[in-house]
């Protein structure tokens, strides 16, 4: 690993030890259960990273028994443009938990600078090599609150709805490199300052990333995906997602993750026609969590090659 990428790596792991010392209570904001196979929803530096436009649609929650339990509707474009140094996206997130319903638009630039460093890697790995990506975003959030449903007499801060739109920009940069990819992302660096209901009370959410990716030439075929990610919100704990995945060929996958005081996370993952992958995880909560397990699927087309290679 050279010098630059080194302290990158450190930097990323310093970030998330700072963070571990805080522990506010607060409702968070979702961290997607597929991030990992859509990470343009919470890192918008990844638009343009794939070698060909790149279409996902998700959700997860729709199965829950549960009445106001999370729920959560995903769908994202991105696509590579400028021999593959600009990327352009769009994305459109809804998530809904109680009362509360969060609808978010937006539209990303992100610009690419490729360092001349070579690394060996897999044959059918989709990738492309070494590369410090920066993004910027923006959008439009449609922020719901319909505390009437909740028949709390006698107390000011439920006797209204809330209905705010919320102008949004962010931020992300993502070092991708053969073996290690590190990221910071702030999908909203204003928070409710624009918000048009001056009642609404929202805070910002960071995101930090970091992973590897193992392969030899003995085993040539199988890749091996340990990463880590924490997401911090002031006014809300600290969480902090560690996973792994295997992944054969490029053509099915399967992989486990724990969730800090929340759950563990399984996914299985298969790849039809090469350019359609479909990956599905379940969320098992613990501690008495009175949200239940989680189903959710994504889908994603990668248009040209696809995903894998002969």
């Amino acid at each position: 690993m050279n010098k630059p990428i080194y302290y990158f790596a450190l930097l990323a792991i310093s970030f998330m030890l700072q963070l571990s010392e805080n522990r506010l209570y607060a409702q968070q904001t979702p961290l997607f259960a597929e991030y990992n196979y859509n990470p343009y929803l919470i890192n918008t530096a990844y638009a343009g990273l794939a070698p060909s436009t790149e279409v996902s649609l998700g959700n997860s929650g729709f199965f829950n028994q549960m009445e106001g339990s999370p729920r959560n509707f995903s769908l994202s474009l991105h696509t590579p443009l400028n021999r593959g140094k600009v990327g352009l996206g769009a994305g459109f997130i809804r998530d809904e938990i109680g009362v509360t319903t969060s609808t978010n638009a937006f539209a990303t630039y992100s610009y690419k600078i490729f360092f001349d460093t070579k690394k060996n890697r897999p044959y059918w790995q989709v990738y492309t090599p070494n590369s410090l990506s920066f993004a910027i975003t923006g959008g439009i959030q449609q922020y719901q609150d319909n505390l009437l449903e909740l028949g709390i007499t006698n107390d000011p801060n439920f006797a209204q709805n809330i209905n705010a739109s919320i102008p949004t920009i962010g931020l992300g940069i993502l070092l991708n490199p053969a073996d290690i990819h590190v990221g910071f992302s702030a999908p909203n660096i204003l928070g409710d300052t624009l918000a048009s209901d001056d009642n609404l009370d929202l805070s910002n959410a960071y995101y930090g990333y970091l992973g590897y990716r193992f392969y030899s030439n003995i085993f040539e075929e199988i890749m091996i995906k340990p990463n880590i990610t924490v997401k911090y919100e002031n006014g809300a704990p600290l969480q902090v997602d560690f996973n792994i995945a295997m992944s054969y060929k490029n053509r099915f996958e399967l992989g486990t993750g724990y969730r800090t005081n929340s759950s563990i996370n399984l996914l299985a993952g298969i790849y039809i026609f090469k350019n359609i992958r479909a990956i599905y995880n379940y969320n098992l909560a613990f501690n008495n969590n009175p949200l239940g397990n989680t189903h959710g699927i994504i889908v994603s087309y990668l248009f040209g090659e696809g995903y894998h290679r002969d």
